[in-house]
C-alpha cells in the first residue's frame, strides 16, 4: 500500500515512516511543507495520504488546503489528518466530501500503534477514522436543536465509529432503546433507514454539512 506523508517534523516524520514499513507500507514521499505536497499527492496518487494540518512556510492550514486542492484533483484520495489542532472551517470541508476515505486523529491521543495501523488501513479502504474530540468540536459547531441530547451523545458514539451494542454499553441502554434513537435521528436528518454502516457514518457527515 502507497503512502504520501506530510510531516514539518522530522523525528515524527522518519518515526511515521519507519513504523508504516514495518506494517508493509511503502512511503513513497515524505514531504515537510505546503508547497511539497500537492504535486507529491498528484504525482503519486497514493493508496493513502497523512497530513499535517499546519505545515510551512506558514505553519496555518496548508495541509488541510492541499488536501482538499488533490481530491478535486483525484476525487476520493483517501486522507488521514494527523495533527495536533482541529481547524473546523477546512476539516469540515474535507470531512463532509464522501467520496474516498477520509480520518482526522490528534497526535496527542494515539496511543496504540495497531490501532493507528488499523485506521490507516481503514482509511485506505474506504471507511472512515476519526477521533472522538475531533467529532464534539464539529459537532459543537452545530446547533442542536433538532436532536435531543440523547440523540446528540448517540450520534457522536456512531461518528466514532462504535457498533450498537458499544453504544448501549456506554450509554448504559439498551441495544433496543439505542435502535429507536438512530432511527429517530435518520428520521430528523431526513435519511431512509438503513443497517449500512457507512450510511451512520453520513448521517454524521450530512448533519455537519447541514
Amino acid at each position: 500500500m502507497r503512502v504520501v506523508i506530510a510531516e514539518d517534523l522530522t523525528l515524527l516524520r522518519d518515526g511515521l515512516t519507519r513504523l508504516l514499513e514495518a506494517f508493509d507500507f511503502k512511503v513513497v514521499e515524505a514531504v515537510d511543507n505546503g508547497p511539497d505536497l500537492l504535486p507529491a499527492l498528484i504525482g503519486h496518487r497514493p493508496d493513502v495520504a497523512i497530513i499535517d494540518v499546519r505545515l510551512p512556510p506558514t505553519q496555518s492550514d496548508e495541509g488541510l488546503k492541499a488536501a482538499i486542492a488533490a481530491r478535486e484533483e483525484i476525487p476520493g484520495l483517501p486522507v488521514l489528518i494527523l495533527s495536533q489542532h482541529v481547524e473546523p472551517l477546512y476539516a469540515h470541508e474535507l470531512l463532509t466530501d464522501t467520496r474516498g476515505g477520509v480520518g482526522y486523529l490528534l497526535k496527542e491521543r494515539v496511543s496504540d500503534v495497531e490501532q493507528f495501523v488499523q485506521a490507516v488501513q481503514q482509511v485506505a479502504a474506504g471507511g472512515t477514522a476519526f477521533d472522538p474530540e475531533v467529532v464534539s468540536q464539529l459537532l459543537a459547531r452545530r446547533p442542536l436543536a433538532a436532536l435531543t441530547p440523547r440523540e446528540h451523545d448517540v450520534l457522536r458514539h456512531i461518528a466514532e465509529g462504535r457498533s450498537n451494542a458499544a453504544i448501549a454499553a456506554r450509554l448504559y441502554i439498551t441495544e433496543k432503546v439505542v435502535s429507536k434513537y438512530i432511527n429517530s435521528i435518520f428520521t430528523k436528518l431526513d435519511m431512509p433507514q438503513s443497517e449500512d454502516d457507512n450510511r451512520r457514518v453520513l448521517a454524521v457527515l450530512k448533519y455537519l454539512d447541514g
